[in-house]
């Protein structure tokens, strides 16, 4: 996994292979190879992301972020 701060974004490779095509999931890019399986997956805006997963990690408590029924 490698993180460019200048451009703020996170790269983790997770295979490896020839990417064919690319999958965008809001901030999330997911290169694909001719036979659809994750290549790269790249991160934009990372360090906003980043701060998000840090505030769940933080979270004692599911019923703080869910409504319980």
């Amino acid at each position: 996994m490698i993180y460019d701060a200048e451009a703020n974004i996170v790269s983790w490779e997770i295979a490896k292979g020839e990417i064919s095509h690319v999958r965008e999931v809001g901030n999330v890019i997911i290169h694909l190879s001719p036979a659809a399986k994750p290549i790269l997956i790249e991160i934009l805006d990372a360090s906003k992301f980043i701060s998000q997963l840090n505030k769940i990690k933080n979270i004692k408590d599911v019923k703080q972020v869910l409504p319980v029924n």
